[in-house]
C-alpha cells in the first residue's frame, strides 16, 4: 500500500554522507546483473517535479488518495479537471539523459531489469524494455465497475469535447500528472463515465492509500532475488512500496547503491549514495564504461 503522503521525511538517525564518487556505480554495472529501481527524481530533468526534493510538490500539493477518489463525486471532479489539464503538459515530457543512460545500460546487457515508481512512461520512451511500472501508468484508464481498460488519449479527446473552453492556468504540475488548480478553476468540469457500463473511470495508477497489486509486488521481489545488485535512482524511499525492495536486497547480502541528491530512507542499507544530478552522474558512468548514449553522441558530433 502506498502510504498517505507526508509533507517531508526527516532523517532521525546518523546516515552515511553522500559522495560525488561514481566509481562504485560503474563497478557494479561492469559486472552486470544490476536491477534498477527508479523514482520521481529521475524525471525532474524532463520537467516533472518530484515529491520531496527541493521545491518538491508535497510542499504545496497533497496527492489524491484512493479513499477520497472512490467516496466523493466532487473529489473525482477535482481530480479529473486537474489531471486533464496536467496531462497536456505531462504527455509532452521527453526522456532526459538519465533515462537514456539507463536504456543504454540495458542495451549493453548490464541490467537484470528496471522497476520504476513513476507513472510517466519515460523509461520506455527512452528505449528501456520490460520495465515494471510499480505504481501503474497514466497512459491507461480503468473502469472501477467492469474493469475495462482504455487509452488515456481516448479519454482526453472525450474530455476536450465535453469541456469546451476549459483553459485554466495551472500553478504547477505534479509527479502524478495532477495540475494545481483552485476549486474556482475546477468549476463545473464535466467528468465522463465508462463507455461500456457507465461506471467510474480511474487512471490505471496506484493512488496513495491503495495497494500495489500483489502479483506485481511478487514479480518485483523475484527480480530482486535474481539480481546481483540494486541501483536506486532518484527515490527518497520514503514509502514502503520501494523501500521493501532495498531491505530485501540488503538482507540477502546484495549491494545497494543509490543516486539521489538528498538523504534517503534507505541510506543505512546502501554501499554508497551518490549525491549528484542523475543525468550527469549516469552519463559520467556510461563514459567510464565506454557505453555511448545519445547525449555523448551529440557531444562528439559538436566537438
Amino acid at each position: 500500500m502506498r502510504m498517505r503522503p507526508t509533507l517531508s521525511w526527516t532523517p532521525t538517525e546518523d546516515l552515511p554522507p553522500g559522495t560525488t564518487n561514481v566509481e562504485p556505480i560503474a563497478e557494479a554495472l561492469s559486472t552486470g546483473g544490476v536491477l534498477v529501481l527508479s523514482g520521481a527524481g529521475i524525471s525532474t530533468e524532463s520537467g516533472i517535479p518530484d515529491y520531496r526534493g527541493k521545491g518538491g510538490s508535497l510542499s504545496r500539493h497533497t496527492p489524491m488518495t484512493y479513499q477520497d477518489f472512490t467516496a466523493s463525486a466532487q473529489a473525482r471532479r477535482r481530480y479529473w479537471a486537474r489531471s486533464h489539464l496536467g496531462w497536456r503538459t505531462f504527455g509532452r515530457a521527453r526522456p532526459n539523459a538519465g533515462h537514456r543512460a539507463v536504456a543504454a545500460f540495458g542495451r549493453h546487457g548490464l541490467l537484470s531489469g528496471v522497476i520504476t515508481q513513476n507513472v510517466d512512461g519515460l523509461h520506455q520512451a527512452a528505449g528501456s524494455e520490460g520495465v515494471v511500472e510499480l505504481h501503474g501508468t497514466l497512459d491507461r484508464v480503468v473502469c472501477l465497475s467492469c474493469g475495462a481498460f482504455s487509452p488515456r488519449s481516448e479519454l482526453a479527446r472525450r474530455l476536450e469535447e465535453a469541456n469546451p473552453g476549459f483553459e485554466p492556468v495551472a500553478a504547477g504540475i505534479n509527479p502524478d500528472g495532477d495540475a494545481d488548480l483552485t476549486d474556482e478553476q475546477v468549476g463545473d468540469f464535466r467528468v465522463l463515465p465508462c463507455t461500456i457500463c457507465g461506471g467510474v473511470l480511474k487512471p490505471d495508477v496506484v493512488f496513495f492509500g491503495e495497494g500495489v497489486p500483489q502479483q506485481r509486488v511478487e514479480h518485483c521481489r523475484e527480480l530482486v532475488r535474481e539480481a546481483a545488485s540494486l541501483l536506486v535512482l532518484g527515490s527518497s524511499l520514503t514509502v514502503m512500496s520501494g523501500l521493501r525492495f532495498v531491505r530485501q536486497a540488503a538482507q540477502a547480502g546484495k549491494p545497494v547503491l543509490i543516486v539521489n541528491r538528498d538523504p534517503t530512507r534507505g541510506d543505512r542499507h546502501a554501499l554508497t549514495r551518490v549525491a549528484l544530478p542523475l543525468g550527469s552522474a549516469l552519463t559520467t558512468v556510461a563514459g567510464r564504461l565506454r557505453i555511448p548514449t545519445e547525449d555523448q553522441a551529440a557531444a562528439s558530433a559538436e566537438s
